[in-house]
């Protein structure tokens, strides 16, 4: 996973103010598939399971740990995968590991009626000295080309050492990022044998180390071609469960601690967000499907934040162009990658993000860095959530009000629903990042009663008839009191922080009714002696105004929140930390 003060360098800096060029699918076929023009029957499994259930049952019993450790060997013995090594080379360099990816995928495609279509998508771009580069996927078409909206998973798969276009240092980037790409090869290995309707691509993403430039690739040639895509789930570190000395925020609380049993998903938005649905939908499913079962239950973090303090990964270029994106990380990082900061011995960005070690000398490594068991459960997570999303169910809108009545804190939800499914589910939350409640319905016409007197932000999906949800619909926000809201500053709401608290960070909204003249406005907080801690500016237009605010991790106590525009407190709300 890169960081973003990288861009500060000439290097980057030179790389991400040229726009990738000549980006094409080498193989025709797989560019008509992404946009829908093909004969489904042509891709079609011999034997075609269609119980959703079943194959989420399946994908969870077929994930293998072996089939992990031997991608995870693959990758490493090909030494060096920075972006800007070896193209040529049959055995050392980003080349022979990219081919070796695609090999694999036409393997997967063999074992499986041949309905995984390969290819690279290729572009040019000067990084680090290499100009051409291509992303790695396989492509599993869609039974419904009505729909020709697409799912990807993906992973980066270059590594690198402390220098960015370090080419000679042996660099197996086994956490960050083999276990993504791993976790991505399983999948398309597992879940080439079933019938979606919605295409899911499978893709190996290069160039991320140097500015996102691989996925950045790929969303703008999916903006160029008119691809529809309607879910991203990228992975990267997603396999260690050790807690480096170093760990960008919001991560791990101490040295060497473990976490096996917990994953983070990270999306950009809090209001309205479609990359927060996504994560919210992606926690649902694996609540209602997988947990029942689970040996060992995953507990799923939908985190603040778009991604850790001052990083970034290959779900943001497909979030900057409009489609719905989010990342899975583990729990637990071996560094902050500050590979230049004073005394850094953390593994990520070194030459010691390996798989692991030798403990009894019988050159066998038996004491793993990536944990194969916690990767698989990542992976089962991932492939459970894109299968769902692919069974193609339309998401309807919706729009509602509150029923005033004595004594009554209800809601009415009226669906409108062209496909006519008959069955629905209503989400509502309050003050945090996830659902407090979803509820099922078989009406179009739906009431929620006993609401607690809060922001409630509700959304609604739709459900066929094998019990699959769609993704989740825009969200509708209203309140069922607003006293706490001076009469005079009626246009204006400051909403309770969400979440609070969850993370180390918490999401502060502003709501305005409609437009009004202002010169600047900020919020500040401030413990309860009155010192202010921050101020945050903030931009007051029609609708819900965000900030982030980074408390740290386990921060306590009460805090304060004022809105203030123009140099006046228009609303103070009260914020609890207790993380």
């Amino acid at each position: 996973m890169r960081t973003l003060y990288f861009l500060m360098t000439s290097l980057i800096i030179s790389a991400s103010t040229k726009a990738q060029t000549n980006m094409m699918a080498t193989n025709p076929v797989a560019e008509q598939i992404m946009l829908g023009n093909y004969n489904p029957t042509n891709y079609a499994a011999t034997n075609v399971i269609a119980n959703p259930a079943t194959i989420s049952t399946e994908i969870n019993s077929r994930v293998s740990t072996d089939s992990l450790l031997a991608y995870l060997h693959g990758l490493r013995s090909f030494q060096n995968r920075n972006t800007g090594s070896d193209t040529v080379s049959a055995t050392k360099g980003i080349g022979a590991a990219r081919r070796w990816v695609f090999d694999k995928f036409q393997q997967f495609s063999i074992q499986n009626d041949n309905r995984l279509v390969v290819s690279y998508l290729q572009f040019d771009l000067d990084v680090c000295g290499i100009t051409r580069h291509r992303n790695t996927m396989a492509i599993l078409p869609g039974s419904d080309t009505n729909d020709k909206s697409i799912i990807i998973v993906e992973a980066h798969i270059d590594s690198r050492c402390a220098g960015l276009c370090d080419t000679s240092c042996i660099a197996e980037g086994m956490e960050d990022n083999g276990s993504g790409t791993a976790l991505v090869m399983e999948l398309a290995r597992v879940m080439s044998k079933y019938t979606f309707k919605n295409t899911i691509v499978f893709v190996a993403i290069t160039g991320e180390e140097q500015g996102l430039v691989g996925a950045e690739a790929f969303a703008d040639y999916a903006i160029q071609k008119g691809i529809k895509i309607k879910a991203v789930l990228n992975n990267d570190v997603i396999g260690g469960v050790l807690c480096g000395k170093t760990s960008s925020p919001p991560s791990c609380p101490g040295f060497n601690e473990v976490d096996s049993t917990h994953v983070r998903l990270f999306s950009f938005g809090g209001f309205n967000s479609a990359h927060k649905q996504l994560t919210r939908y992606i926690k649902l499913e694996y609540k209602e499907m997988l947990l029942p079962t689970a040996t060992i239950p995953m507990g799923i973090h939908i985190m603040t934040d778009e991604d850790r303090t001052g990083r970034g990964g290959d779900h943001i270029p497909f979030r900057r162009n409009g489609f719905a994106a989010m990342r899975f990380t583990s729990a637990n990082e071996h560094g902050n990658a500050d590979v230049t900061a004073p005394g850094y011995d953390d593994r990520q960005h070194t030459t010691g993000d390996i798989l692991g070690v030798d403990t009894n000398g019988d050159t066998i490594i038996d004491s793993l860095f990536v944990n194969l068991r916690y990767l698989a459960r990542n992976a089962v997570i991932n492939g459970n959530a894109a299968a769902m999303a692919a069974q193609g169910v339309k998401t309807p809108s919706f729009n509602f009000t509150y029923l005033a009545g004595q004594g009554n804190n209800d809601i009415s939800i009226s669906i409108t629903d062209p496909v006519g499914y008959n069955n629905y589910r209503v989400a509502v939350r309050s003050t945090g990042n996830d659902w407090d409640s979803v509820y099922t319905f078989n009406t179009k016409l739906c009431t929620i009663p006993n609401l607690p007197q809060v922001n409630n932000i509700v959304s609604v999906a739709a459900v066929d008839n094998n019990g699959v949800e769609s993704l989740f619909s825009i969200e509708q926000m209203g309140k069922l009191s607003i006293a706490n809201t001076p009469p005079e500053n009626n246009n204006i709401e400051l909403l309770q922080n969400i979440p609070n608290p969850f993370d180390e960070k918490t999401m502060i909204s502003v709501k305005v009714q409609q437009t009004f003249s202002y010169r600047n406005a900020h919020i500040s907080i401030t413990d309860l002696q009155g010192k202010v801690i921050k101020q945050l500016p903030i931009v007051l237009k029609p609708g819900i105004n965000e900030v982030i605010y980074e408390h740290g991790y386990n921060a306590t106590g009460v805090y304060t929140y004022t809105l203030v525009v123009d140099g006046k407190p228009v609303q103070t709300n009260r914020m609890v930390f207790a993380n």
